[in-house]
């Protein structure tokens, strides 16, 4: 039998997609342990996604801005949220990343019950540890190991992220800005992703925009992290068809726009995640990644079909786990060169037209 936790914290320390990849264990906790003051602590950038989640009492943010681990500012930030996770009197902590500073500010709560990867020298800070038994599963089934533990069941799939009126409102006049009706079918378009082995090529995504425009009659922006403008600018330039090049945004602003787009496309990365959580129809490019783990979705429209899918061409060097393909000549990025634009556009094309019929049905 579960034990009754009062104050209870849970971490996943770093990266976007990961970190909304957790929002189905935050209102598994809350539904278990409805008066608990629960809070989550995690890089200040990424867990601004979690803003405005109504089972969250609190937001602990990590600034991670200064680089390096032993950057004197770095250290600094590394003290005071450690006094501060003292000062919280935690019962329970739930550390999901586990790595040497996360372990370590886990330990730092005090909470007797301590939930973390039974991990060289560092698990020994928790005072439950747990290993993956081995099995495939989805990066959810993989945290919710860690709920299990402490003999919490899963009760929640779904990937959230809660907007306010004003963020939509702000979003609808951003893309006004920027010539886009959001009233007619939008196409976000992301070609960018943290690491090469992640990238379908940027002139099939300029063709797919054309034959977007062209074929499905729709408008097509592209969207791009701080470091996606060199590729961003590649797609731009060689669509014969106007793309509009939205600026680096914010996450909570990026979120906003895409809830207001019909479908995104997307190579494997944390706004891929952020979409499916708005509830915008999602096309995942997977090269390297593995879409069994990093693409749990399962939404479906009212008429049954997928809401979200993920497309990936078998080679035999899958999954490689590579950040840079280590293959030569025609072996290179083999694994993207096989997926066509016209499989990609078909994908679109379905997610459009059940988008136009949604919308005609709601007019009546």
């Amino acid at each position: 039998m579960k034990k009754t936790f009062r104050r209870i914290l849970l971490t996943r320390m770093k990266f976007i997609g990961d970190v909304v990849l957790t929002t189905p264990l935050i209102r598994t906790l809350r539904d278990t342990f409805p008066a608990a003051y629960l809070a989550y602590l995690g890089d200040a950038k990424s867990v601004s996604l979690l803003e405005h989640n109504p089972y969250l009492n609190e937001i602990i943010p990590f600034d991670f801005s200064p680089k390096g681990v032993f950057n004197r500012n770095t250290l600094f930030e590394q003290v005071r949220v450690a006094a501060l996770l003292r000062k919280k009197k935690f019962d329970l902590a739930i550390d999901l990343f586990c790595n040497p500073r996360s372990a370590l500010l886990t330990f730092a709560t005090g909470a007797p019950v301590r939930v973390g990867g039974d991990l060289h020298l560092r698990g020994k800070l928790y005072t439950i540890r747990i290993r993956d038994d081995g099995t495939p599963k989805s990066a959810i089934d993989f945290h919710y190991q860690s709920l299990k533990a402490a003999g919490i069941q899963p009760l929640h799939y779904k990937t959230e992220i809660f907007l306010t009126e004003k963020e939509n409102a702000d979003a609808r006049g951003f893309l006004k800005q920027q010539d886009i009706d959001v009233t007619k079918p939008v196409v976000a378009i992301h070609p960018g992703a943290t690491w090469p082995s992640k990238l379908w090529l940027p002139e099939r995504f300029a063709q797919l925009s054309d034959r977007i425009f062209a074929e499905l009659h729709a408008q097509t922006v592209l969207t791009a992290g701080p470091d996606d403008l060199e590729v961003v600018k590649k797609v731009r330039h060689a669509a014969s068809k106007e793309a509009r090049m939205l600026p680096v945004l914010s996450l909570r602003k990026l979120a906003a726009v895409l809830s207001q787009c019909s479908v995104f496309v997307t190579n494997d990365c944390g706004p891929m995640h952020i979409a499916v959580a708005v509830g915008t129809s999602t096309v995942g490019i997977f090269g390297s990644g593995e879409e069994n783990i990093w693409f749990p979705y399962t939404q479906e429209f009212p008429d049954g079909s997928s809401k979200h899918i993920a497309l990936r061409k078998d080679v035999p060097c899958h999954p490689c786990h590579l950040n840079i393909c280590n293959r030569t000549g025609e072996g290179y990025m083999e694994c993207m060169k096989l997926l066509s634009v016209e499989e990609v556009f078909q994908e679109v094309k379905k997610r459009v037209a059940e988008v136009r019929n949604q919308r005609s049905v709601n007019r009546r």
